[in-house]
């Protein structure tokens, strides 16, 4: 297994061999998200700002005047709290063509704690218009989003983490903005998972499996624009969904899924996340299991939602 970080770090450096339009903005963390070894490989492209958040938002939004494309890296609670001005006034509102990446996510931080934990993050950078916003499931997709990112032009906040994540999908992946994935076909239950959580929804439907209880597996990875067919889709063909992600239950990915589905398709539907509470210090698995982020809470919420079904037949 591999870290997103790591992925995030290898992947720079790919580019860097091939393209010469991008360079990397650094808030004192290369060691944290990942940017160490292009720091290392590429000195000339990769700009230290210091604990700066803030400023390197700006400059970021000034560097992409000159046709050079930014990508500015930091803890996820940073980005999208401390810089969230500058992130919307200076680089979405001018729609320029800026990539935030960021680490640190939700639980995964782990010891950190909660200052660290950035369990909000998605439900701001959605809530900005002209942002996209991706949140990839391993290293793979990672590494198969970040040319396309680079070739998509406008404002994006993607999603890295700290800790190793299963390869899932394995060799080459192509990877496409707005767009979910059928990881699995199912036809009672449909899970729509992000991140870190891809691979326990993966693992909670081979649970159901077990007891007789058919899951569709859905890796969402694009939270906006948010793939609005393939939602549709999955709740007309098994009546229930179930979400799964690292970050709070508001705003997030359910709060996502919920909109789409009370304005088009209305099912039976639970949020597996963080509930609305500051979780604490710990290592992310412990954390995890605590906060039931696992997959055998996944599987709870599929009893729950398929013996609900059931009743309502």
């Amino acid at each position: 297994m591999k870290t997103m970080r790591d992925a995030f770090g290898e992947s720079l450096i790919e580019l860097a061999a091939k393209r010469d339009d991008f360079v990397v903005l650094d808030a004192d963390v290369a060691g944290g998200t990942g940017t160490n070894v292009f720091r290392d490989a590429f000195p000339e492209r990769f700009i230290q700002c210091a604990i700066a958040e803030q400023n390197m938002m700006s400059v970021a939004a000034g560097l992409s005047t000159t046709g050079v494309i930014p990508i500015v890296t930091c803890y996820g609670v940073f980005a999208s709290m401390r810089a969230v001005e500058q992130a919307r006034n200076s680089i979405a509102y001018p729609q320029f063509n800026v990539k935030i990446a960021a680490s640190h996510l939700g639980l995964d931080v782990g010891p950190d704690g909660p200052t660290h934990q950035a369990i909000e993050d998605i439900a701001i950078f959605r809530a900005i218009p002209n942002f996209t916003v991706i949140s990839p499931a391993d290293p793979g997709e990672l590494k198969a989003a970040m040319p396309v990112i680079l070739d998509y032009r406008g404002p994006v906040y993607i999603r890295t983490g700290r800790s190793p994540v299963p390869d899932i999908f394995g060799g080459s992946l192509k990877f496409e903005i707005g767009k979910g994935r059928i990881i699995q076909e199912g036809t009672d239950i449909t899970i729509i998972a992000v991140g870190v959580m891809v691979h326990r929804a993966i693992q909670a439907a081979q649970i159901m499996e077990g007891e007789g209880i058919s899951c569709r597996v859905v890796n969402m990875s694009t939270i906006k624009p948010i793939d609005k067919d393939l939602i549709v889709d999955s709740a007309i063909k098994t009546g229930a969904i179930i979400t799964a992600e690292d970050h709070n239950i508001l705003g997030g990915l359910g709060g996502t899924i919920a909109e789409v589905l009370v304005e088009n398709y209305p099912v039976p539907m639970l949020r597996v996340g963080i509930k609305d509470i500051f979780a604490e210090s710990g290592e992310p698995l412990d954390l995890a299991r605590k906060y039931h982020l696992m997959p055998m809470d996944i599987a709870d919420a599929v009893r729950y939602l398929h013996k609900l079904k059931e009743m309502k037949r």
